[in-house]
């Protein structure tokens, strides 16, 4: 795990709830491709539900993390797109089952006319240093 330090307020910058505006580290840089909800057999997962394609997406990007050596505590940068910005809070509770509050990386979220497949709702990428 690398020494990742985590600034959720810069002075003269409006606090942050939901992420850190800056987070700084040393190490190895990992970059993970978005991941979409489809299960490791490519199956989509939970079509028409932002919760259930949210935790898939999050388990998506463990087993990403994992395979680089890294975990979700190596998070730097988190970017979701959605196809309706309604469905963040249910990306806010999946990332809360790995990712705890007070070590939030710095995030974006885009809304999209349109993923790769109708069915798909959101995609996340993530950066890591490790």
């Amino acid at each position: 795990m690398s020494e990742l330090t985590r600034i959720p307020a810069p002075d003269g910058v409006f606090p942050a709830t939901q992420y850190s505006h800056v987070v700084t580290g040393t190490g190895r840089f990992v970059a993970i491709a978005g991941q979409i909800p489809v299960d490791e057999d490519g199956e989509p997962v939970g079509e028409d539900d932002p919760e259930a394609q949210a935790r898939q997406v999050f388990e998506n990007l463990r087993r990403c993390l994992a395979a680089a050596g890294a975990g979700f505590d190596d998070v730097v940068k988190l970017t979701y797109f959605v196809t309706d910005m309604a469905h963040l809070p249910a990306i806010r509770r999946a990332r809360a089952a790995h990712l705890p509050d007070d070590r939030l990386p710095a995030s974006s979220a885009i809304q999209v006319a349109a993923l790769v497949r109708p069915e798909f709702l959101m995609e996340v990428e993530a950066f890591a240093v490790v």
